[in-house]
Formats: structure tokens, sequence, C-alpha cells
């Protein structure tokens, strides 16, 4: 009996890293960063695109990384939660989001954070209602939202 494997040699850039790997033609595009890459910031929420906790910026797009495929995102430039400091210093949206208790729990932060950072480089002085469009693919179950807008807002100015 001989197996058969729907495989295909992929070559994506990761925050500024180039990785060249074979994937399932199935695999989700959220399981090849966590688990064959190792860059566990994005999270996986609910593996249905209702959450946003595994947003990722592919191509300069915001995509949520569970409704693509890894083999779709041959060639491209991916960007994640990772990416977002320099070295140890903080972003200013994650300091933003620091400065105004924008996290409990964590869970759909870097979802937030990629989602923000997506709208703040389209529109660097978005309006509330500007912010809150932006973020409503992305569920957070602890903060209230509150504190996110207002990190948002804090990081336009």
């Amino acid at each position: 009996m001989s197996t058969v494997t729907n495989s295909r040699s992929i070559s994506v850039t990761i925050n500024g890293t180039t990785y060249e790997r074979e994937v399932e033609a199935r695999k989700l595009l959220i399981h090849f960063i966590r688990d064959d890459l190792d860059q566990t910031g994005s999270h996986i929420g609910c593996d249905t695109g209702n959450c946003g906790a595994c947003s990722v910026i592919v191509d300069g797009s915001l995509v949520k990384s569970c409704m693509m495929l890894a083999v779709q995102a041959d060639g491209a430039t991916i960007e994640t939660v990772e990416g977002l400091a320099d070295g140890e210093e903080l972003s200013k949206l994650q300091q933003a989001f620091k400065d105004h208790h924008a996290l409990q729990c964590g869970y759909c932060t870097p979802g937030m954070l990629m989602s923000a950072t997506a709208l703040l480089r389209e529109n660097p002085h978005p309006s509330e209602h500007e912010i809150k469009k932006a973020i409503q693919g992305n569920i957070c179950r602890c903060t209230g939202y509150w504190n996110i807008f207002a990190a948002v807002k804090a990081a336009s100015e």
C-alpha cells in the first residue's frame, strides 16, 4: 500500500526572514506559522475566521490566517505580531496598548495589534468609528474594547 502525499514546496518571508519549507496542501497558514516555524505570537482561536486572533498581514493586506492555506502564501511577505517591536523596543501601538491597559488575558491582543497596525498604515489618524470598524473582526472577551479604542487612538496621535 503506497501513501500519496499531497505536499508542495513554498517560500515565504516572515518578519524579514525567508523560509522555504515543504507543506501539506491542506495546511492552514496559522498552523504553518506556529507549528512549522515555531512563531507562536499569532493565536488560534476559532479556525473559522470569526475571532481574529490569528490575524496577520500578508503582502500589505490584513488576513485571518486560519482562512488561508499555507500554499496560497507562497512567495508572500508576511508580518506577524513578533515583527512589530524593534528588538526590545515596543512599537508605538504596542506601547499604547500597554499604557492604556488594552489587554487582560492577552489572547486576542496579537490579532488586535495586527488589525490596528493595518488600519494605522492605511489611515494614520482614524476616527473612533473607523477604529471600531477596523477591529470589528476581532473578538475580545475581557476588555470591553474601550481601552483598545483608546490605545489605537493614542497611537494615531
